[in-house]
């Protein structure tokens, strides 16, 4: 099984940019599809972006589009998510997950279809 490490949080002024990194242990880490969910205090987590078993497809939410990129290495099990033009209503705990990606290209985009979390990595953006 699976397990994830977040890593790349911090504090980061308004415009500024930060990129975080999941690091997965175990094996089989190309079988999973994997996604970005963040989580302000007071509110529900939500999706930030996802991507398939191989890379070959992404989903962002809208507010995100053309701010932030996700990525994976499968041969270093990483997924990284590159953020720029940051906000301060972006201000939030992010977590990476991880799902079984029973077919390649699938991209999930609902919090109750990941199976795995990690622990979360804060992202403070100041103003």
């Amino acid at each position: 099984q699976v397990q994830l490490v977040e890593s790349g949080g911090g504090l980061v002024q308004v415009g500024g940019s930060l990129r975080l990194s999941c690091a997965a242990s175990g094996r089989a880490f190309s079988s999973y599809a994997m996604g970005w969910f963040r989580q302000a205090p007071g509110k529900e987590r939500e999706l930030v972006a996802a991507i398939s078993r191989s890379g070959r497809n992404t989903n962002y939410r809208d507010s995100v589009k053309g701010r932030f990129t996700i990525s994976r290495d499968n041969a270093k099990n990483t997924v990284d998510l590159q953020m720029n033009s940051l906000r301060p209503e972006e201000t939030a705990a992010y977590y990476c997950a991880a799902r079984p990606g029973y077919i390649d290209g699938d991209v999930y985009i609902s919090l109750g279809e990941y199976v795995l979390w990690g622990q979360g990595t804060q992202v403070t953006v100041s103003s």
